[in-house]
């Protein structure tokens, strides 16, 4: 994913990675969230005293943004100010009527899809279609909100023609995990990347060898650590919109994407999986 990819959501990105934030970090995204035009003018050395922060402390702070210096942070500033995203997330508030409501949650919708978007490796991406085609079983793991995303998941792969197996009781997760191989890849899907139960079935799913991909939130969690490709979600949580309603609308992006490049990484094959399945589920239709 290059900077130029990165550039349309800077501030949105500061956001969503916030929570992940050291206490250092987090004086610096501080300042920015609250003064992106003052950071435009300003010199590294300027922004350092002006957050009680190192030189040094700005440009990790950079970097842990997708960007490759304090520079790269102006020039993405200064590009949205220039050029705003379409739409904003807005929170309802007492008194918004229905037609407002509509608007807000469409439009917050539409911008978690295009955030989404803005930090998708491609790469990454290609390198999980490569790495799920060669496995000879996937395994797909999710709890809670991302127990349906990951059912969605396996009942996709089965329509393209892919051996997929969802598990989303944690305790047949852990067992399962345990007696992957090599030949298994292991697709987990978490908001957070911090729910225990995932994150224990993915360490024994890589201890044992097997391919680890992981769709979870923008930013550092301890899922990470055990995954060796992650296709990132930006989802931001408002009052009414829980991060499990907004994850869900990126996930499913992300999983569309995936199952298309899958499909098109054996489009004979995979046209033909579907036909099958298509006329064996023609006798559930009236």
């Amino acid at each position: 994913m290059t900077e130029e990819a990165l550039f349309d959501n800077t501030l949105t990105r500061i956001r969503i990675a916030y929570p992940g934030l050291a206490k250092g970090a987090r004086r610096i995204a501080d300042f920015v969230l609250k003064n992106p035009q003052q950071v435009i003018r300003m010199s590294v050395t300027e922004l350092s005293e002006a957050t009680s922060s190192s030189e040094g402390s700005v440009v990790n702070f950079c970097k842990k943004m997708g960007l490759s210096g304090f520079q790269k942070l102006k020039l993405s500033l200064a590009q949205e100010a220039v050029q705003p995203v379409q739409f904003i997330h807005e929170d309802l508030v007492e008194g918004d009527d229905v037609a407002t409501t509509c608007r807000k949650i469409f439009h917050s919708g539409i911008q978690t899809l295009r955030d989404t978007l803005s930090v998708l490796d491609t790469q990454a991406m290609q390198k999980a279609v490569h790495v799920l085609r060669a496995a000879k079983r996937i395994e797909i793991y999710g709890v809670g909100s991302s127990a349906s995303v990951a059912e969605d998941v396996q009942y996709r792969m089965l329509r393209i023609g892919l051996e997929a197996k969802v598990v989303t009781d944690s305790h047949i997760q852990a067992i399962s995990a345990s007696r992957t191989s090599p030949d298994v890849a292991v697709l987990t899907i978490s908001h957070t990347g911090a729910t225990h139960e995932t994150v224990v079935a993915t360490k024994l799913a890589k201890a044992a060898g097997a391919q680890t991909i992981a769709i979870t939130n923008y930013g550092r969690s301890p899922l990470q650590a055990h995954t060796d490709i992650v296709l990132f979600t930006m989802a931001r949580e408002t009052r009414f919109r829980t991060e499990a309603m907004t994850s869900r609308i990126a996930q499913l992006c992300v999983v569309d994407a995936l199952i298309a490049a899958l499909a098109m990484a054996d489009y004979e094959t995979s046209v033909a999986a579907l036909q099958s399945t298509s006329d064996i589920l023609s006798i559930k239709r009236f």
